[in-house]
């Protein structure tokens, strides 16, 4: 029982020196060797930046508008109690932007890119055309990994505004329509509850989720072993190893925050 758990301790610890230098690589080649004459590839990033943002923002627009209105429909539940109903929309909107717009946006793109990125990128491991890349002296990493990392750090946090936007949005329709909050005295509570590092911590949290989902989903990919089973299998560990780690990283930087700022 002890040679199992140290094996799975000898593995873990592997795993996580590995995607420490597979990090190192990326940032190596997206940071200082563009300054030695290895230019990045800046188109096969903006298609990215389309696969991963624009393709996106249906599904997080709906899903944030969503969570606006449930947050100022459960909000105003418990403030109706002492009289504060009108508070809910600053709650709301403070919940949206420090909380839940990063965080549900991370998750969201976790599911659709992180398993992507694996999928796609452990099919060419299996087929051997990241092999073909290294034979003809091309860095797969420069080559497939680095426009990927570009288009979720530039995405992510775009996606996370839009977010924000929308779920303020929501939270207006259902405030003003269903609780019954006047308009012009819900936007006025929003705009004084928000501060400038209320949207800023979000947006650091979407860049670190950023940096999570596209290492893991890439990481996963160059480790893939056992064919097409082999992808299936390292695609769902993709998915589930991003959503742990957005989730615990939420929770530090959360906490960083609340002592700090």
């Amino acid at each position: 029982m002890s040679s199992v758990s140290n094996s799975r301790i000898v593995l873990f610890l592997r795993h996580i020196t590995s995607i420490s230098y597979f990090f190192h690589e990326t940032m190596k080649w997206t940071l200082v060797k563009p300054f030695e004459g290895k230019p990045l590839r800046f188109r096969a990033a903006i298609v990215q930046m389309e696969e991963v943002g624009v393709k996106s923002i249906p599904i997080v627009a709906l899903v944030s508008f969503v969570i606006g209105i449930i947050l100022v429909l459960q909000t105003a539940y418990q403030l109706e109690k002492f009289g504060a109903i009108t508070f809910a929309a600053s709650l709301a909107a403070v919940a949206l932007t420090r909380e839940m717009a990063p965080l549900l946006t991370a998750i969201v793109l976790a599911g659709r890119v992180s398993a992507a990125f694996t999928a796609e990128l452990g099919t060419m491991l299996v087929t051997e055309e990241i092999m073909a890349l290294e034979v003809m002296a091309i860095s797969p990493i420069a080559y497939l990994v680095v426009p990927r990392f570009i288009a979720m750090i530039i995405m992510l946090p775009c996606l996370t505004v839009i977010a924000d936007a929308i779920g303020i949005l929501g939270g207006y329709f259902v405030g003003t329509l269903a609780i019954g909050i006047r308009s012009a005295l819900y936007i006025q509570n929003t705009i004084d509850a928000l501060v400038m590092k209320d949207i800023l911590s979000g947006l650091v949290k979407s860049a670190v989720f950023a940096v999570i989902i596209a290492m893991v989903g890439c990481y996963r990919a160059f480790v893939v072993k056992g064919g097409a089973e082999g992808v299936g299998k390292s695609t769902m560990i993709s998915v589930v190893t991003s959503l742990i780690s957005i989730i615990l990283a939420d929770c530090l930087f959360t906490a960083i925050f609340y002592l700090f700022l």
